[in-house]
This record gives C-alpha cells, sequence and structure tokens, in this order.
C-alpha cells in the first residue's frame, strides 16, 4: 500500500454520480484511501482531495459532472481534484477546460489514481485515458477493518460487448471481461467479515461472466458457502444473459440469492427494440418475465425503460405502455432518450420532440407508481424479513429480500439486523410494519 508523505493532503472526500458499479468502485477508493491515511469526509466538507466519479450515460449527467467540480473548486480552491470515470474517459477536453482540475483520468487506471495523486497539483489537469485492457482482471482491495452496516456492493464484471445503438458505455467501459473469482470470493469474505449481511453483484453487463470457463452461478454458488453472509442479490441484468440456473436458486429457501431481477426492457415496440440493437422482442421479454415470476415465489422484478428513442411513434409508445402494464415489472427507472456522440443512434433521423418525450417519460412513471402500489398492496398483513441499513425521519428502514422497502419505529439499534417484520400498511413507496422479534423493543406502526 502506498505511504503518505509528510504534508500530503489529509482530508478526502468522493462524491459518487450514476450507477451501482460506479459506487462498488467508489467504496474499494474509499477504503485504499483510508488505508494510506486520508480521513475521509462528507462532500460538500472541506477536504484537501476531492474525488467526483463522474457518470456519462446522459447529456445531464456530463453537465451535473461537471457542476460538482465547479463546486469543489470554489470551496477548496487549494485541494487536489481529481475527476474520474466515465464522463472523465469520454469528454476529457470538456473537463480540462474547467480551472482547478489537477488529474482527469478514466476507467482503466482510475482505481490507482493515488499512483498520481502523490505528485501533488498540477498547473494544467493530467489526462490519464489509457486503452482498455481486454483481459479478465483482479483487483488490490485494501483488507482494512472499517466496520460495515448496510449490504455492500461487490464489482465482478466490467464493459459489455451488446453495443445497444443508444449506449456509448461500451466505449467508456470497453469490452466485457470478468473478474477472477478466488479474487471475487477474498473480497466477499473480508466485506462479510467486517459487517455485511448483503452482497449485491455489480457490473455493466453480468450475465456475461465467464471467468476461465466458470459462470455468473459459479461465483453465485462460491458466495453462497460463505459463513455469515445472508443475502447474495444480482443489480440489473440482462434479460436475454439470464440463465435458468439462476432462477432455480431463487426458488431454493436454503439459497441465499434472494428472489429479486432488475431487467431492462427498454421498449415495448419490437420495431424499436431492433433499431435499439437489443436482442428480444416484446414477446420474448414479456415470455420471460412471467416465466420467472411464476418459478420464484413472491419475486420482485424491476425495469428500465427508455422513452423518446429516434422513430419512436405514439403508436410505439404506446406498445410500451402496455408491455410494461402486461408485465410483472413492479416498478420502472424511467430515462429519455439523450444523444450520445459515438452511438449508433445519435445518427438516426426522426428525433423526438423533447416535450413529448417529456410527457411520455411522466405517463411512465405515473404507471409505475400504481403498479409499484399495487405490489405493495399484495404483502400487507405478512411477516417478511427486513435488513435494516439506517434511521431516518424517526424511523428504521430496510428493505425484504424482494426489495419492498419497509419503515418501523423502534426504540433499539436495528442498524444491519435481519429481523421478521409485521407488514401492516402501505405509505407512499414504503410499507409500514412493525418488528416481531421480541428482543427488539417496538413502539408501534408508524
Amino acid at each position: 500500500m502506498m505511504t503518505v508523505c509528510v504534508g500530503h493532503p489529509r482530508r478526502a472526500a468522493i462524491h459518487t454520480l450514476g450507477c451501482r458499479l460506479n459506487q462498488a468502485e467508489s467504496a474499494l477508493l474509499a477504503e485504499t484511501l483510508t488505508a494510506a491515511g486520508y480521513a475521509l469526509v462528507p462532500f460538500g466538507e472541506p477536504a484537501d482531495l476531492g474525488i467526483i466519479h463522474t457518470c456519462t450515460v446522459t447529456r445531464e449527467a456530463d453537465a451535473k459532472s461537471r457542476k460538482l467540480v465547479r463546486q469543489f473548486i470554489r470551496a477548496n480552491p487549494h485541494a487536489y481534484t481529481a475527476v474520474i470515470g466515465c464522463y472523465a474517459q469520454m469528454g476529457p477536453a470538456a473537463l480540462a477546460a474547467i480551472p482547478g482540475i489537477d488529474l482527469i483520468i478514466g476507467n482503466q487506471e482510475k482505481l490507482h489514481l493515488l499512483d498520481h495523486v502523490a505528485a501533488g497539483k498540477n498547473k494544467t489537469p493530467l489526462i490519464v485515458r489509457d486503452r482498455f485492457v481486454r483481459d479478465d482482471f483482479t483487483i488490490d482491495f485494501a483488507a482494512t477493518d472499517t466496520p460495515l452496516t448496510r449490504r455492500a456492493n461487490l464489482k465482478v464484471q466490467d464493459g459489455c460487448d451488446f453495443m445497444c445503438s443508444f449506449c456509448i458505455i461500451p466505449f467508456a467501459r470497453g469490452r466485457a471481461r470478468s473478474r477472477e473469482i478466488e479474487n471475487v470470493i477474498e473480497e466477499a469474505e473480508s466485506l462479510v467479515r467486517r459487517g455485511a449481511r448483503e452482497l449485491v453483484l455489480t457490473g455493466v453487463n453480468l450475465g456475461l461472466y465467464d471467468y476461465a470457463g466458470r459462470s455468473i452461478l459459479d461465483v453465485i454458488d462460491r458466495l453462497n458457502d460463505i459463513e455469515g453472509l445472508a443475502r447474495i442479490r444480482v443489480s440489473s441484468i440482462e434479460p436475454t444473459t439470464v440463465p435458468e440456473g439462476l432462477l432455480e436458486r431463487m426458488a431454493d429457501p436454503g439459497h441465499r440469492l434472494v428472489p429479486y431481477l432488475h431487467l431492462p426492457m427498454q421498449s415495448g415496440s419490437s420495431r424499436v427494440l431492433e433499431a435499439m440493437r437489443r436482442k428480444y422482442t416484446r414477446e420474448e421479454f414479456l415470455a420471460f418475465a412471467r416465466m420467472a415470476a411464476d418459478r420464484v415465489p413472491d419475486i420482485g422484478i424491476g425495469t428500465d425503460i427508455l422513452v423518446g428513442f429516434p422513430g419512436e411513434t405514439d403508436a410505439d409508445f404506446e406498445k410500451t405502455c402496455m408491455l410494461f402494464e402486461e408485465s410483472p415489472c413492479f416498478y420502472a427507472h424511467v430515462f429519455k432518450y439523450s444523444e450520445r456522440e459515438g452511438a449508433a443512434a445519435s445518427r438516426m433521423p426522426h428525433a423526438v420532440d423533447p416535450s413529448a418525450a417529456g410527457r411520455r417519460s411522466a405517463r411512465v412513471r405515473r404507471i409505475s407508481a400504481i403498479k409499484e402500489r399495487a405490489f405493495l398492496d399484495r404483502y400487507a398483513g405478512r411477516a417478511m424479513e427486513v435488513l435494516f441499513e439506517h434511521r431516518e425521519g424517526g424511523c428504521w428502514t430496510g428493505y425484504t429480500e424482494n426489495y419492498l422497502r419497509v419503515a418501523v419505529e423502534s426504540e433499539a439499534d436495528l442498524t444491519n439486523r435481519l429481523l421478521p417484520v409485521r407488514l401492516t400498511a402501505v405509505r407512499g413507496d414504503v410499507m409500514i410494519g412493525t418488528v416481531e422479534d421480541k428482543e427488539s423493543q417496538v413502539v408501534a406502526a408508524v
């Protein structure tokens, strides 16, 4: 581990935008910083080192990244400012035009940013954008003793080979590659020793995991053998890459893999799906989602929907709404199409008017709210295990296996505890309940 020189910045702040994979990598960086002698402080407090971990999935993400960079530099003019991640990979020139940035480092080398910070501030930004290595990889994680009090993200894969026409991520992250399985297990064991009860597997395209002939199922089964680990959760996974064995493990009450899937739909129009270069039709998506719901009791299924794709007609959008309504997906993350230079869709004609895309987005969100409420209502009166994470607004909050957010009032400290909860009512997008564990003193349902 690199040592910190005398006079080197000691307070570090990280702000992470974007996906769960970015969050996993920021956690790795935080542990590296702690092991190197830095004190981590919340972003917004005075710091000697600022790291803005960027996203570039939309133009709005680019703009937000630039805003946060300027915000940090104004508040900390003498600090070392490092901009890392996908926007650093794809837009270094735009970032370099911002006065005060010291380091712009892309995805290939960002976990080694301290090697560059050690040299001190720069008059002009140092730009590091190494070519992506196609080989499988390991991660040098810092096995600290810092306790963990909530579920932890575990990076197992990076990159994507699918090249969807709207997506720039294969250019920002490179082609699909997998993390060496023993290296995955070593970090997982370290996270569990520190208190992690649930591990969330992350990657750009998880279903493409293939290390020395071993699949994502092999990773999950190895994790299932770790003593002290209560839950394994798979983050977003492409529907065409889900092996049936994944559903079998979710349905097995003796397996720690929870009954939850996030399956990106993107569109309900087969014509639009083809233009997007997705690998399924609307009928195939619906058939798979229904099969998963039939085979896995109480499974929670979420999805992503992209509206305003070039050439999307009113009829195409209606098909999207119909497919979402017919599917067992109980919520949707909704995105408006954002043109990305380099992605194939940026060259497609028939752009959708932004106001129309906004109306479509709002309608899908309304459908999502109705579906989520109906899904939550199904569980009123049921007892389910909840992994509590933190207290907010006077309530302890956590999640069930199938990703219902639950809130209870309790005088006991429920941090990181997995407890049975009687779900009594629905309030907004949250289930309200009471803890049934006798050792936890419960006040009442909210």
